[in-house]
This record gives structure tokens, sequence and C-alpha cells, in this order.
């Protein structure tokens, strides 16, 4: 699970400074020379991301991306569960009293080791592999999965939800939350202030073309480590699912549950962030066969 460890306005909001985006193909685009992989585990940002989200998860995570993805999962109590991208185990933790057994996967081997450091349950497994390409783990195994805040870091959404559908067994169902694509777009959309209607809104400056951008870890440092955030307009997310044989059957848009402080502006700010959403959270099910 990797949340908007990319802060306010993803600062994993956005983080300054912000370095050089550039068009990504559209996934799926046909390639003449296939290039390996490119390497998205964050073992290199491991230390800070366990810093930032520790044991229990981050300020967003305990109180608005955890609660709906576990609702929405709707666990039985006897099913099995996979957590792709888990970092450091936090989901795995909540949901295992929640299910029969609970395997956590990542890329990062220095993640998984801070996920088995924290431990959370006898039913809980962990594993390091790339969600692009989980081979015998694709077993259709699973009756239910999540993937929280992670899709937008890898360069091959394809692959990824391939990898996904085929953990489920037929008829599975999983939880996908992203930084919601029509109104968090790093670097390109932001908050301004309407002085004659006293409202906050919300500025968007692209949005249709799919886009890498660099996420530093330490904003103001040049040197800073970096991770990639790929934006991706909704129809592609959606097709995209749709090519891995996932049908989504409910949707739920999350809002910030923070209020500002009496003031000038806080009036406004409230009302926006009862209006604009910051995630997105879908529920799709494997198709039957």
């Amino acid at each position: 699970m990797k949340e908007d460890s990319h802060g306010k306005e993803r600062r994993r909001f956005g983080r300054r400074p912000w370095g050089s985006q550039r068009p990504t193909r559209p996934s799926g685009s046909a390639h003449a020379h296939k290039a390996a992989p490119a390497r998205t585990d964050w073992d290199h940002v491991a230390s800070w991301y366990d810093r930032l989200v520790g044991e229990e998860g981050s300020d967003y995570h305990r109180h608005v991306i955890l609660p709906a993805a576990l609702r929405m999962l709707e666990l039985s109590g006897r099913e099995k569960l996979l957590d792709l991208c888990c970092g450091q185990g936090v989901f795995c933790r909540l949901a295992a009293p929640h299910a029969s057994a609970v395997m956590g996967v990542d890329a990062s081997s220095q993640l998984i080791q801070a996920a088995r450091k924290y431990g959370g349950g006898d039913n809980i497994s962990y594993v390091v592999a790339d969600a692009r390409d989980l081979g015998s783990l694709a077993d259709g195994s699973f009756d239910a999965a999540a993937c929280l805040m992670a899709l937008q870091d890898l360069d091959d959404l394809d692959a990824a939800l391939a990898g996904l559908a085929g953990a489920l067994k037929s008829g599975g169902r999983a939880v996908i939350v992203i930084m919601h694509p029509c109104f968090r777009v790093p670097r390109q959309s932001s908050w301004g202030w309407d002085s004659d209607k006293k409202s906050q809104f919300r500025r968007l400056d692209r949005y249709g073309s799919p886009l890498e951008i660099p996420i530093y870890t330490h904003p103001g440092s040049l040197g800073g480590q970096q991770t990639v955030f790929h934006h991706r307009p909704l129809d592609q997310m959606l097709s995209a699912l749709g090519r891995a044989g996932l049908a989504v059957v409910a949707a739920e848009e999350l809002y910030s549950h923070h209020t500002s402080q009496p003031g000038a502006h806080s009036r406004g700010e409230n009302r926006a962030r009862a209006e604009i959403p910051i995630f997105l959270a879908l529920k799709v099910r494997k198709n039957e066969k």
C-alpha cells in the first residue's frame, strides 16, 4: 500500500521542487522492442516512507483510505485476501481479523522487512514480488484483494491489473484506491480562492494527457530521492480494468476529513473539502467463467 505519501497536494499531494514531466505511452500500446521493466520498488525511499507511514498508517490512511477499503471489501472472515503493493503491511494488519488468511506483496524487500517487524497476526504472510509480474502468486486462489494508493506508482498498468485479476478466484473482488485523477494531478492541480464569491475552488491545468511526474521525498532538496507518479485520465484506468477482465461494481469518491480553524476563509475551505474529492475508490469483480 502506497498512500499519498506524496503529503499535501501530493507533497505519494504535490512535492516541491517538481522535476520535469513527459507524456507516457498509453497503457497497452505496442512496442517494437520491449525494454526491461523499469524498477518501481521503493527500496531507495523505504526509510523515508516507513517514517512517514509507520505501523498504523498516516493521517489519511487511518481516517479515509483504510476504512473505505475495508468497508467496500465486505470480508466474511472466512476468505483469503491479497494486499498488492502492501508497503509496511498497514492494511494487512487491519484486515487480518476479518479474513482467514492475508498475504501482503510488495517489490521492496525493505518495506516487507518492516511489515514483518510490525507483526500483526498469525494469519498474515508477506512476500517480495513485483506487482507487474506476480508469477505463481497469480494462481486464482484469492477471494478478495486490495491495491491501495499504488497503481499510480507503476509504469505498466495493464501488467499490474492482469496480475491482480489472475490472483483472484472467478467472481472474486478487489478494491482499488488511487489519487482522484480528475481533481488531483501533481503539479497540474491546485487550490485557489475567489475573493468575490468568498469560496475556494479547484484549478486543473492538465488532465487528458498521461504524465510521468517525479515526486521528491525531500521537498526543497534538488538532491533528494524520487519516485514517479503516473497520471492517467479516468478513461484509461477504466479501459485497463476492462482489458484485465475486472468489472467495476461500485465506486466511492473519498473526501478530506480535515476542517479549517475559524477564520476569514474557513467556511469556503470547508465547503470545498466537502465537495471536491481527494481519492477515488473502485470496487471491481473478476468476470466469472
